[in-house]
Parts: structure tokens; sequence; C-alpha cells
């Protein structure tokens, strides 16, 4: 009997096959008399059908095992093959296992919540100062959806406001224009995701990184979408991209209303959103505060020294309209 395996294809293959692929080499002795031909997300094996079919069994837990841990070793590799499947580290509030099996957690009380409101509704803001860990909550959210096969994409989108979404100015094509603005989604997903696998992800359109500008026009089904920096966006912008939704689709709003960049006569979009759909049954609005800041402790007395300034500001303003 001859049979290909077939891996899952957002599986750390570099942690399943170990290194120097002392795990493969380890299942292949545990089988002797079958022959395995083991090449990137395939494993091709020969040989009598009882030991294929136990050989086939003993790869696909094991590939459960390092999906759901980030790691796979020999002596692991041992325990599933005699029945004794090691037990997953399950840290507590545990979203997804990132690449070299980095566990990527919800750190702080509102991040837990996000998490929670993901797992109820369609649509949530996610609302709060720098650093605390809105975007990258998010992603993961986003990444452990599609490893799970909940959706067929992620699309990651934010305002270009530096530029006016013409982007025009800048040197060189489309990517190089709107990569800077785009930087930061990159690097949570290399927290997540091999950069080879991630890389075929945005060539074949799995994974897909773009300015809001380019959202108009598309229903965005089976889709987790992602719109970072939303407090950048006009109330005409966050009204197209809320729109686009699609069926099988989750959106997740995130951004800081204290670093509005907008010209100070336009009221920001994801402000009125909120305001205008807070209430709305399947939105959920999660509001982060300085406590989940997840950066360096001065970060966190930074924001809060801002904030009471602004504060304050407020306050004198309010005085001088009543005079």
């Amino acid at each position: 009997m001859e049979t290909i395996i077939t891996l899952n294809d957002l599986l750390d293959t570099a942690a399943f096959y170990g290194t120097n692929n002392a795990n493969i080499i380890c299942l292949k002795q545990q089988f002797p008399s079958i022959r395995v031909v083991a090449r990137g997300y395939q494993i091709k094996v020969a040989g009598a059908e009882a030991e294929v079919n136990r050989f086939e069994q003993v790869v696909h837990r094991c590939e459960q095992y390092c999906m759901q841990s980030g790691q796979l070793t020999e002596q692991q590799v041992l325990q599933v093959i005699h029945g004794e499947l090691p037990a997953s580290p399950s840290p507590e509030h545990l979203i997804v296992h990132g690449v070299q099996g980095k566990t990527i957690t919800a750190r702080s009380e509102h991040q837990q919540q996000l998490v929670s409101a993901y797992n109820r509704n369609d649509l949530l803001f996610a609302i709060g100062p720098a650093g605390s860990g809105k975007t990258y909550t998010a992603i993961a959210l986003a990444v452990r959806a599609l490893k799970n096969k909940e959706v067929r994409r992620i699309i990651l989108s934010r305002p270009a406001v530096e530029a006016g979404e013409k982007l025009g100015f800048l040197p060189g094509d489309m990517r190089d224009k709107i990569d800077p603005y785009l930087q930061p989604l990159y690097d949570a997903l290399q927290d997540m995701i091999p950069s080879g696998k991630l890389n075929e992800y945005m060539e074949r359109g799995i994974i897909q990184i773009a300015p809001l500008a380019f959202m108009r026009g598309r229903t965005l089904a089976d889709a987790v979408v992602i719109l970072d920096e939303a407090q950048n966006t006009t109330i005409p912008q966050i009204k197209m991209f809320l729109t686009r939704l699609g069926m099988g689709g989750k959106m997740i709003v995130t951004g800081d209303l204290t670093q509005i960049d907008l010209p100070s006569s336009q009221r920001s979009g994801l402000a009125d959103a909120v305001e205008r759909l807070g209430e709305v049954k399947g939105v959920s609005v999660v509001r982060f505060t300085e406590r989940d800041i997840v950066r360096h402790p001065l970060v966190g007395r930074i924001v809060k020294a801002y904030s009471m300034q602004l504060v304050d500001s407020r306050t004198i303003e309010a005085q001088q309209d009543k005079q």
C-alpha cells in the first residue's frame, strides 16, 4: 500500500520535523518495515496496509500536538507511538501558539474581554492607549481562526492618513508606498506564522494587508477583517469599511481616541461609530486602559501623563466656551 499524508498547511514544519529532522528519523526507526519520504507538508509512505495506517495515525497525533503546543521532541514522538499522548501545555488565556513554540496569550483583563467578546459577536471595537495589546490580540484571534479553518482569509487594513490616502508622493511601487504604514501588522504576523508560510499566504491572498482606500466595493466574506488605527478614519470611511462585512466574516476595529491625526475640523469615524453602534446587537465595545499596557513600564506612565493633560485642556476649553 502507498499513500501520501498531507499535513496542515499552518503547521510549523521546522518544529514538527525537529532539529536536523530528528523527529521524522525517530518515526522511521519505530516503523522499520515501511518506506517514508517526507518533504514539506507531504509525507509519502509505502508498506503493509496495517503498518501504513498505524503510521498515519501516529503522524496526525504528532501533528495535532505540535499545532497545539508549537513544539515536538523525540521523546514526545515516542510517547505518541506508545499511546501516551503528552499533555499539551495550556497556559491560562492561551489564544494561539506562534513561531518556535511562542505562546500568544491574553495577558490583561481587557485582552481577555476581547477574546470573550470575539466568541460572541461579529463586530468588535477595541479602544485604548498605545501598547495595550489591542492590535496584537486581534491579529492573534484572526490567526487562530485561520488555523482552525473557521475562516478562509485574514484581511488587515490601516488608514494611511499621513499621505492623505493617495500615497503618490512616496517612492517605489504600491507595496513600497504602503509598507511603512502597515509594518506593525507584519511584525505581529511574523510572531505567529513561520516566515515562509506567511510569504506564501500573502502571495496567495489568504492574508491580505492593504490601506483602507482599497476596501471600497469589496464584500469580505469568510474572513477576519481588522481595521487598525481606526481613530484616523473619517465618518464616511469607517461607514464604507463596516458595510464590507460578508457572510461568515468577523470584524475587529482598533484605535486610540487620544491619538487622532485628522484635521481638527473632521470628527473621528471611530468615535462616531462607537457612539452609533455601541448598543447594536452583535456589536461589542472593549475599552482598554493604561493598566493593560504590556510594553515598557514607562509607557504606561507616559500615557497617563498625556491623558491628564488632555483632560485639563478640555476643561479649560469648556470654561472658555461658557465665558
